[in-house]
């Protein structure tokens, strides 16, 4: 069995070796394109390090010493961009989808940007604020459970809410295996047979307010999420886009943590 090629950056400090990534991961973070691209493109030979072809997505650089090119031309770190997007009902947020539904990059076409990807996501039924970067490492801080950045969501449910329901969603449950609880949750607006909830997470869990929700007996018609860290959705209209200002930015740069962590997610829709 062959060793995984090391290519420039791959020996030396510790501080380069916790620089050196993966092939197709240096191709992300430098912003040309998604792992997956960059695996294909490396698969057809067309990605080249410090001159030579390299073949293997396993191949691990370190992307700020290496000379990458593919098609021969140099690869060079983009300028980074903050992003939010009003996501829309109905579309998913990845890059590719095998089953060819609109994706959130649908939102970004025309525009001259560099490869972005999204800080979490939102299933196919939510909609609302969607933060994407081409900054990998500060979209990690903000994920991070640790960083504790809140997301509000509203959400529209199938029946009238009482105090005790509320109580439950804030005194959390184990579903599955996971413990799931809401920061808050209040009544917003009610209807004849339908409410309005806001609902404050501080963790991200798959589908976590549907399924609380579900477990209290209430089905979720709408989830919108509204804030993430502070930086508020506003008035963007649906399925636009627009670069944070500076201080919604400021906003969510979270410190970077002494010891290293897992990267969470904003999987509550």
């Amino acid at each position: 069995m062959k060793p995984t090629p090391r290519l420039r950056g791959a020996g030396g400090s510790r501080r380069q070796n916790d620089a050196v990534v993966s092939l197709p991961r240096a191709l992300s973070k430098l912003g040309f394109c998604s792992r997956t691209q960059a695996e294909a493109m490396i698969a057809e030979g067309r990605v080249c390090v410090d001159g030579r072809v390299v073949g293997s997505p396993t191949a691990r650089v370190d992307p700020a010493r290496a000379r990458i090119s593919v098609d021969g031309q140099p690869v060079v770190a983009e300028s980074k961009v903050y992003l939010m997007l009003n996501k829309p009902r109905g579309v998913v947020t990845t890059r590719d989808d095998p089953q060819e539904r609109a994706t959130v990059y649908g939102c970004l076409e025309g525009l001259v940007l560099p490869f972005v990807v999204p800080v979490g996501r939102l299933d196919k039924a939510s909609e609302g604020l969607l933060l994407l970067t081409n900054d990998t490492r500060w979209a990690q801080r903000v994920l991070d459970p640790a960083s504790n950045v809140e997301k509000v969501y509203h959400v529209q449910i199938d029946r009238l809410p009482n105090e005790a329901m509320l109580e439950r969603l804030e005194a959390g449950m184990t579903l599955d295996g996971e413990r799931l609880v809401a920061r808050s949750a209040r009544i917003i607006r009610t209807g004849s047979r339908t409410a309005w909830l806001e609902v404050v997470l501080n963790e991200g869990r798959n589908r976590q307010i549907r399924r609380l929700l579900g477990a209290v007996g209430a089905e979720v018609l709408r989830l919108v999420r509204i804030d993430v860290g502070g930086v508020r959705l506003g008035d963007l209209p649906r399925g636009a886009v627009r670069h944070l200002t500076p201080a919604e930015k400021a906003m969510l740069d979270i410190p970077v943590p002494t010891a290293s962590r897992q990267p969470g997610h904003f999987g509550a829709r």
